[in-house]
């Protein structure tokens, strides 16, 4: 939405930040072609965290954590878990911050990575924080064996096959009396 003012000045009370962006200034009068001059306006804000996505990961497998800010200027990213900061570089586990965007991704997750992370976005003005959880995924074990009677299992994560192995010896015995 334009503004317009016959004064020589624009003012916007209560500046918020969906009016931040390029504002235009004409002048005219009979004597001259009109000058026209542009302004940038930017209105700082603090940060504001717009998504964060937990996940769910198998034991063994990636999982990455999102937070997502919106702040002028640009928010800065930490994490932590159980109030401990995570610092780049522990292994296993790698923090990438963007302006508006903090991932962190854990290449191989183990039992100790489950639980509740906090993505805190600051800058000069503030600070906002999430709280995003890393949780676990059981996956279903499979079975080499293919078929008819083929049984798969999982208790506890660890598999057990059951087959009808039994059965081909007793076939094959039934065809030998056959004949």
């Amino acid at each position: 939405v334009g503004f317009v003012s016959e004064d020589e000045y624009l003012e916007i009370q209560g500046i918020t930040r969906e009016q931040s962006g390029e504002y235009e200034c004409s002048a005219s009068n009979d004597v001259a072609a009109p000058v026209v001059r542009r302004v940038k306006v930017t209105v700082n804000y603090p940060p504001y965290i717009s998504e964060a996505k937990g996940t769910g990961v198998p034991v063994g497998q990636k999982g990455t954590l999102q937070c997502e800010a919106s702040a002028v200027p640009s928010a800065e990213f930490q994490w932590f878990k159980d109030d401990k900061r995570l610092v780049e570089g522990k292994k296993g586990v790698k923090v990438e911050n963007r302006p508006f965007l903090s991932k962190l991704t854990f290449f191989n997750v183990s039992e100790h990575d489950y639980g509740n992370y906090t993505c805190v976005a600051s800058n000069k003005l503030g600070h906002t924080n999430a709280s995003i959880m890393l949780f676990e995924v059981k996956t279903t074990a499979l079975t080499p064996w293919k078929g008819p009677g083929a049984v798969s299992e999982v208790n506890n994560g660890t598999s057990r096959r059951a087959g009808c192995i039994w059965l081909l010896p007793l076939l094959v015995l039934h065809l030998l009396l056959k004949f």
